[in-house]
């Protein structure tokens, strides 16, 4: 073997790369519309992308996941003046743009299929960051400190995000936060299991600080695990940029009641309750 030959192996060892995914069958459809996709079947499709994934991962040791948005493919193959049907369209496709969107590693642990719904969540988590830093931005200046609108908010949801679950004792913690913005809902959510991720925990920040910076109303709901094995249930409003806790009756409501028709629903079996505790206004650091 020659000495080029002996180093091959090692170059591919350290070489990493990204792999594109089709997540749904809705998307998987419109790619066969193009002759050269080749692929027949979704599920057929997702277990030869898994075979991929687990080739490359044994041989370099870092893959990750993107997802591949045929819509988004399509535009930008027109933007770009390339040819859609074409397998190196869409590998450049996966390269230039979906890798800069929503990725995750693939390390062969977990089967593609257990990884594609945290996939999802993670582009979800994207935009929400992508579209709470844009409000932020718009925000204008701070009439206490002179400062943009947009640190003093997040400097406060940063002081708040801490007595948020610190009031909730120990446990498993799970929190979302809601705002609506011109009528459209923005959200983000933070697990505390194993430990929030730096990227879910600006995410939330952010969307909070939307809240305070802006006015726009939402609400904050923290679900803790108990040693009893149930869930307990606390609720905040955000209203004209303050942070209002929820009593009992409060949250039952907003948990037993369809937002969208306004009727009753059973309650949540294993889920209590509780009074929100009240929390300190926090100020920017105005003179």
């Amino acid at each position: 073997m020659t000495r080029q030959g002996q180093q091959r192996p090692v170059c591919r060892k350290e070489s990493c790369g990204t792999v594109g995914v089709i997540a749904d069958p809705v998307g998987f459809a419109r790619m066969r519309r193009y002759p050269s996709f080749g692929f027949t079947d979704h599920r057929g499709y997702l277990r030869h992308t898994e075979r991929l994934l687990r080739t490359l991962a044994g041989e370099s040791g870092h893959v990750r996941v993107a997802l591949f948005d045929p819509e988004g493919f399509a535009l930008w193959c027109a933007r770009q003046r390339l040819d859609p049907d074409s397998a190196a369209s869409r590998a450049r496709y996966t390269a230039v743009d979906a890798a800069r969107g929503a990725t995750l590693p693939f390390t062969g642990r977990r089967s593609l299929r257990r990884l594609l719904p945290e996939l999802l969540v993670e582009r979800e988590r994207l935009r929400s960051w992508e579209r709470a830093t844009e409000l932020l931005g718009e925000a204008g200046g701070c009439v206490r400190c002179g400062e943009p609108l947009a640190r003093c908010a997040f400097r406060r949801a940063a002081a708040v995000l801490p007595l948020l679950l610190e009031d909730a004792g120990g446990g498993r913690r799970h929190l979302v936060c809601t705002v609506l913005v011109r009528g459209v809902p923005l959200s983000a959510a933070l697990d505390t299991a194993p430990e929030p991720t730096e990227a879910a925990t600006l995410a939330l920040c952010a969307v909070l600080g939307v809240a305070l910076a802006t006015g726009a109303p939402g609400g904050l709901v923290l679900r803790r695990a108990v040693d009893s094995g149930r869930t307990e249930a606390v609720g905040w409003r955000l209203e004209a940029g303050e942070v209002v806790p929820l009593t009992e009756p409060e949250v039952f409501s907003a948990y037993c009641t369809d937002p969208m028709t306004g009727d009753p629903i059973p309650p949540e079996h294993g889920v209590d309750y509780r009074d929100a505790p009240p929390l300190p206004t926090i100020l920017c650091e105005g003179p």
